[in-house]
């Protein structure tokens, strides 16, 4: 072949593979996955900053000013409130353009491109003189938090293989657990600035990390670029990859899509409306679990168990259990399913719930509860097990499985935006729930919502394990 062949300067313009007789490699799957989840691991960090360092700029007696000798500056109990409350504000702010952008200038591009209100937010704590440069702070990685919530599980649910599309998909949560440990570890022993340097660490490895990940192919295909998308599959799935194959496929669910999507076609096509419904509903579940009042409960429910740790080494141990389940979940999502984990999560959940709102009861009540004093501290485990076994990981992955590649964008920002909503009510309104109904009804309230959660997920939740994304289409559509 002469050096002005096509071939010559780009392999991918003859591909010796034998249609149907490929082999893929996974390792760069893995690769490609654990750099685009640095943008998980900095949302993890911005999620769990505030744990460790309002205790540290809001003190227990708001007259005490003894804190001003090593702080330059202190929070009223209103004001940390708020600094906890902006991320999710940020975060509502930043799906829908990172959608757009995803579809504009790519997933690698979009992905990239986080790094840079990531590392203006930490720049703006670290340097913080007053509670608005916190707000702030807050507002700008809550942007950057929410388009990695969208973009992330987006790109990775485009690169993986059928095979190991679930245990990629958990990858994103388990980053956010990652992250949100990593707060938990330093945070209890290192002074807050100190923290936010540190942070500001992973949003750096996020650039270097997707410098060296090729773009979607998804992406490449649907903007008529066929040869850097098969360039872009051998990088993923091997030298010896079906890329012919695999691009075929490809361009078929895109043909089989309308084009350019608007927001009315969310609604007015009935597969568009039904993958967007059980997003959403699926991010309803997620928050309705009461994960927050359990973690927010967590130090409490460890004392009245009479356990006499440190509340930093409670949290601790809770970000490391979140982590390991969340890894075991990335290893059963490919052999057990999405549903079951779903159902178990849900089911378990809600009785772990139901548990803790009768020990609360019985307390509150004067009754002597310490001969089960083992019950609540159970519970809460068994709780956070669950939860990163199913409905932690499962809602991020399967909304960027369900929904058609035209749509994708659109509908996994709406799905973000909603989550992040509730993330801001459920937060903001737990306290005054705890004042008026109680903890016992406070814990009875979201443990309905998962009883009920259980049943809308055995009836209208399809599994999409080792299904592809025509075959989704088709179950959603009722063909199936």
């Amino acid at each position: 072949m002469s050096s002005n062949a096509p071939g010559a300067t780009n392999p991918m313009l003859y591909d010796p593979i034998p249609e149907g007789q490929g082999s893929t490699t996974k390792r760069n799957q893995f690769v490609a996955a654990l750099g685009i989840c640095m943008a998980a691991v900095s949302g993890g960090t911005a999620l769990a900053w505030t744990s460790p360092v309002l205790a540290q700029l809001v003190p227990a007696n708001q007259s005490d000013t003894s804190a001003l000798d090593s702080e330059s500056f202190l929070l009223t109990t209103d004001e940390g409130s708020w600094v906890g409350a902006f991320l999710a504000v940020g975060a509502f702010l930043g799906a829908l353009p990172a959608g757009y952008l995803a579809e504009k200038i790519g997933r690698k591009y979009t992905t990239m491109s986080l790094a840079v209100p990531y590392l203006i937010s930490w720049a703006l704590i670290i340097f913080a003189s007053s509670a608005g440069m916190l707000y702030a702070g807050r507002l700008v990685i809550g942007i950057a938090t929410g388009a990695s919530c969208v973009v992330a599980p987006m790109f990775i649910s485009e690169v993986a293989e059928t095979s190991i599309r679930g245990a990629l998909g958990a990858f994103f949560q388990l980053h956010l657990t990652v992250g949100i440990l990593f707060v938990y570890a330093v945070g209890s022993y290192t002074h807050w600035v100190t923290l936010s340097i540190l942070c500001a660490i992973f949003p750096v490895l996020l650039i270097v990390a997707m410098f060296i990940v090729p773009e979607s192919p998804v992406y490449l295909v649907k903007k008529g670029r066929r040869i850097d998308a098969g360039v872009a599959l051998k990088w993923f799935w091997g030298p010896n990859a079906d890329t012919q194959s695999a691009l075929q496929t490809i361009q078929s669910d895109l043909d089989a899509a309308s084009g350019e999507a608007k927001v009315s076609d969310l609604f007015t096509n009935a597969t568009n409306r039904a993958a967007l419904f059980i997003s959403l509903l699926l991010m309803f579940f997620q928050q309705f679990s009461g994960i927050n009042a359990v973690i927010f409960y967590t130090a409490p429910i460890f004392q009245s168990a009479g356990s006499t740790m440190d509340p930093a080494v409670c949290s601790i141990v809770v970000g490391v259990v979140q982590v390991v389940m969340t890894l075991a979940s990335s290893v059963l999502i490919d052999k057990a399913g999405r549903r079951l984990l779903l159902l178990q999560s849900s089911f378990i959940m809600g009785s772990c719930l139901i548990v803790l709102g009768v020990y609360f009861k019985m307390q509150n009540d004067k009754m002597d509860v310490s001969n089960i004093g083992w019950l609540p501290l159970a519970s809460v485990v068994l709780f956070i097990v669950s939860f990163s076994l199913g409905f932690g990981p499962i809602p991020w992955m399967m909304m960027g499985e369900l929904c058609a590649p035209d749509i994708k964008g659109l509908a996994s920002a709406l799905a973000v935006m909603f989550n992040w909503t509730l993330v801001f009510l459920v937060t903001k309104s737990f306290g005054t729930m705890q004042e008026l109904l109680g903890s016992d009804w406070t814990f009875w309230f979201f443990g309905a919502w998962m009883m009920l959660c259980t049943v809308y997920v055995f009836i209208k939740v399809p599994e999409t394990k080792g299904k592809t994304n025509a075959q989704i289409q088709a179950i959603l559509s009722g063909k199936k």
